[in-house]
């Protein structure tokens, strides 16, 4: 356990009416990408030869929040309704294996296919989203989350909502509470903390 003075007495207290039993279950995190590891804003336009650009923003401490929900083994995926270079770079950075794009948002049939090779079922699924392309997925998943900016309906589907908006910190918020129900935050922070410290001491 981590002593730190600067810390909150409550900093490892779940978050209130957080599913424990439904976290403890999960084996796969699927993460919508735009509105979600995105504020949904998308840059666009063109370089001096007329080619297209198209950038995004990513939170960078969402993307610790991934390495250390892998670092727990749990598998971590991306399925987005929309093809785009920046979210297949932003996966490979991350190390993410199971990128999927799909601009007809089939988002259900990439997810069963992972599930089959992968062998898990969908009761032991998380998936984060915010917008209706989510919602064929949130009907089948052991544990829907909402961002806090998620549309009405998602909202309504989710087992539990965020307080960030998507871009801002959501899916770190989810991560951080999903390794405190399951008992590994602390760990994983301590060996994360450790695999950096170069034994020096001022």
């Amino acid at each position: 356990m981590m002593t730190d003075p600067l810390l909150p007495p409550d900093y490892d207290t779940l978050p209130a009416g957080f599913p424990t039993e439904r976290a403890r279950n999960v084996r796969l995190v699927v993460l919508d990408v735009d509105g979600v590891l995105t504020d949904a804003g998308v840059y666009m336009g063109e370089d001096s030869s007329g080619n297209g650009i198209e950038l995004k923003r990513f939170n960078i401490q969402d993307g610790l929040g991934i390495k250390l929900l892998q670092s727990a083994g749990i598998e971590v995926a991306l399925v987005s309704g929309r093809k785009s270079g920046a979210t297949t770079r932003r996966a490979a950075e991350l190390g993410i294996r199971e990128c999927h794009q799909d601009n007809g948002a089939q988002k259900v049939r990439a997810i069963q296919e992972m599930l089959d090779r992968l062998g898990i079922g969908w009761d032991s699924v998380a998936m984060v989203a915010d917008d209706l392309p989510d919602l064929a997925v949130l009907r089948r998943v052991g544990f829907p989350v909402a961002v806090a900016n998620a549309q009405p309906e998602v909202r309504h589907m989710a087992a539990w909502r965020t307080e960030a908006m998507g871009g801002h910190g959501a899916v770190r918020e989810f991560a951080r509470a999903i390794l405190l129900a399951r008992g590994q935050w602390d760990r994983l922070v301590e060996e994360y903390v450790a695999q950096r410290d170069g034994g020096e001491r001022g």
